[in-house]
Protein backbone atom coordinates (compact mmCIF):
# COMPACT_ATOMS: atom_id res chain seq x y z
CA UNK A 1 0.00 0.00 0.00
CA UNK A 2 1.56 3.32 -1.03
CA UNK A 3 2.01 6.24 1.34
CA UNK A 4 2.35 9.91 0.54
CA UNK A 5 1.48 13.49 1.49
CA UNK A 6 -1.46 15.59 0.40
CA UNK A 7 -0.11 18.13 -2.08
CA UNK A 8 -3.35 20.13 -2.06
CA UNK A 9 -7.07 19.52 -1.65
CA UNK A 10 -9.94 21.87 -2.57
CA UNK A 11 -12.95 21.38 -0.27
CA UNK A 12 -15.28 23.31 -2.59
CA UNK A 13 -14.44 21.23 -5.67
CA UNK A 14 -13.96 18.02 -3.69
CA UNK A 15 -10.64 16.93 -5.13
CA UNK A 16 -6.89 17.40 -4.94
CA UNK A 17 -3.64 15.53 -5.41
CA UNK A 18 -1.39 13.26 -3.36
CA UNK A 19 2.38 13.23 -3.79
CA UNK A 20 3.51 9.59 -3.38
CA UNK A 21 6.54 8.78 -1.24
CA UNK A 22 9.45 7.88 -3.46
CA UNK A 23 8.43 10.21 -6.28
CA UNK A 24 6.54 9.52 -9.46
CA UNK A 25 3.43 11.22 -10.77
CA UNK A 26 0.92 12.72 -8.34
CA UNK A 27 -2.29 10.77 -7.76
CA UNK A 28 -5.72 12.37 -8.20
CA UNK A 29 -7.70 12.31 -4.94
CA UNK A 30 -11.52 12.64 -5.09
CA UNK A 31 -13.51 13.18 -1.89
CA UNK A 32 -15.51 10.00 -2.57
CA UNK A 33 -12.29 7.93 -2.21
CA UNK A 34 -11.55 9.21 1.32
CA UNK A 35 -12.22 6.60 4.02
CA UNK A 36 -13.62 8.69 6.89
CA UNK A 37 -16.95 9.54 8.45
CA UNK A 38 -18.54 12.96 8.16
CA UNK A 39 -17.20 15.71 5.91
CA UNK A 40 -14.54 14.16 3.69
CA UNK A 41 -11.52 16.40 3.30
CA UNK A 42 -7.74 16.19 3.34
CA UNK A 43 -5.39 18.64 5.01
CA UNK A 44 -2.50 19.91 2.89
CA UNK A 45 0.70 18.14 3.97
CA UNK A 46 -1.15 15.35 5.81
CA UNK A 47 0.38 11.87 5.60
CA UNK A 48 -1.95 9.36 3.95
CA UNK A 49 -2.06 5.76 2.80
CA UNK A 50 -3.99 4.81 -0.31
CA UNK A 51 -4.41 2.32 -3.12
CA UNK A 52 -3.56 3.26 -6.69
CA UNK A 53 -5.43 2.68 -9.92
CA UNK A 54 -4.79 3.89 -13.45
CA UNK A 55 -7.47 6.29 -14.65
CA UNK A 56 -8.04 7.77 -18.11
CA UNK A 57 -5.96 10.86 -17.25
CA UNK A 58 -3.42 9.42 -14.79
CA UNK A 59 -3.14 7.80 -11.38
CA UNK A 60 -6.16 7.67 -9.08
CA UNK A 61 -5.87 7.39 -5.30
CA UNK A 62 -8.47 5.03 -3.81
CA UNK A 63 -9.30 4.04 -0.22
CA UNK A 64 -7.47 7.11 1.11
CA UNK A 65 -6.77 6.95 4.85
CA UNK A 66 -5.14 9.68 6.90
CA UNK A 67 -2.19 8.59 9.02
CA UNK A 68 -2.29 11.61 11.35
CA UNK A 69 -4.93 12.94 13.70
CA UNK A 70 -5.95 16.60 13.73
CA UNK A 71 -3.11 17.35 16.18
CA UNK A 72 -0.50 15.91 13.79
CA UNK A 73 0.04 12.67 15.73
CA UNK A 74 -0.56 9.22 14.34
CA UNK A 75 -3.86 7.64 15.35
CA UNK A 76 -3.61 4.50 17.52
CA UNK A 77 -2.45 1.51 15.47
CA UNK A 78 -1.25 3.56 12.50
CA UNK A 79 2.07 2.60 10.99
CA UNK A 80 3.95 5.84 10.43
CA UNK A 81 7.61 5.84 9.52
CA UNK A 82 9.72 8.00 11.81
CA UNK A 83 12.09 10.55 10.22
CA UNK A 84 15.40 8.89 9.47
CA UNK A 85 14.01 5.38 9.93
CA UNK A 86 14.48 4.38 6.28
CA UNK A 87 18.06 5.67 6.27
CA UNK A 88 18.83 3.83 9.51
CA UNK A 89 17.41 0.61 8.06
CA UNK A 90 19.47 1.05 4.87
CA UNK A 91 22.63 1.68 6.89
CA UNK A 92 21.97 -1.41 9.01
CA UNK A 93 21.52 -3.61 5.94
CA UNK A 94 24.69 -2.19 4.32
CA UNK A 95 26.80 -3.22 7.30
CA UNK A 96 25.94 -6.93 6.89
Amino acid sequence: MPYGRVKWFNDVKGFGFIEPDGGGPDAFAHFSAIDMDGFKTLKEGARVSFDLDQGPKGLLALHIRTQESADGHAPPGAMVEQPGMAQAQMNASDSH
